[in-house]
């Protein structure tokens, strides 16, 4: 087994760098975006990769602006919430998704609703 220590890995292309296992096969891929933010009453962004702005569209209901295109619309998303103004009874709704953002929405109790703790990553190709 070897362990590679570096600072920085580059790829040879303008494409992101791929993990493949000894067989040329790929295996893996990076996170391309991903958002912690606050959600309740001025929406602010704790911390991010790849996430310029967040859009508020009204309670529970927020567009996800890439800093960087998604090569496609074929991505993949995964959100969660918590905190504020109760559990996420719901679940979390995704759509509209574009090349330069997508549509997240939170709901509790039949309605969308607001929560403190939102989080969001996305895994597709950029």
């Amino acid at each position: 087994m070897s362990t590679l220590a570096v600072g920085t890995i580059k790829s040879a292309s303008s494409a992101p760098p791929v993990f493949q296992n000894s067989s040329g096969t790929e295996k893996g891929q990076l996170i391309k975006a991903w958002v912690n933010f606050d959600g309740e009453s001025t929406v602010a962004i704790r911390d991010s990769f790849n996430v310029s702005s967040i859009t508020d569209n009204g309670t529970g209901n927020y567009f996800i602006n890439f800093s960087n295109a998604m090569a496609n619309a074929n991505y993949c998303v995964v959100t969660g919430a918590g905190g504020g103004t109760g559990s996420l009874s719901d679940g979390s709704n995704v759509g509209d998704l574009a090349t330069d953002k997508y549509r997240q929405e939170f709901g509790n109790g039949g309605s969308y609703s607001d929560f403190d703790r939102c989080f969001s990553m996305v895994i597709g190709d950029n």
